[in-house]
């Protein structure tokens, strides 16, 4: 088993900056064996992908978040980071950390998908963006 648990959400003007950061805990498997995601879902939405990092650190972002956000991962920590910058109103949502040791579908899938695939998530931290 794999336990999630997310920080650093909060309420920011459009603009600013925010780091999400989702710690890992697992018996089992590390953060370098796994890959790692960040999805999002707004009220009367489905969820989407925002960006995903596989366990040879190769990176996908969606296009809505492409040069503003980006994906990391402290594997001596056991942590995954997303740094989110020049947030918009439209980027508020739930974001919720995800990771599978056994994901190898790609990226792309991984974010169309909403992380289907995913099989262990964290509880979600909220984002607001106001205008």
């Amino acid at each position: 088993a794999v336990k999630l648990v997310e920080s650093g959400g909060g309420s920011v003007q459009a603009g600013g900056s925010l780091r999400l950061s989702c710690v890992s805990s697992s018996r089992q498997y590390a953060t370098r064996s796994m890959s790692m995601g960040w999805f999002r879902r707004a009220p009367g939405t489905r969820r989407e992908g925002v960006a995903v990092i596989d366990r040879d650190d190769l990176t996908t972002y969606a296009e809505a978040v492409k040069g503003r956000f980006t994906i990391s991962k402290d594997n001596s920590k056991e942590i995954l980071y997303l740094q989110m910058n020049d947030l918009k109103p439209e980027d508020s949502a739930m974001y919720y950390c995800a990771a599978d040791p056994y994901y190898s579908s790609g990226g792309p899938f991984a974010l169309s998908s909403g992380g289907s695939d995913f099989g262990y998530w964290g509880q979600g931290v909220q984002v607001t963006v106001s205008s």
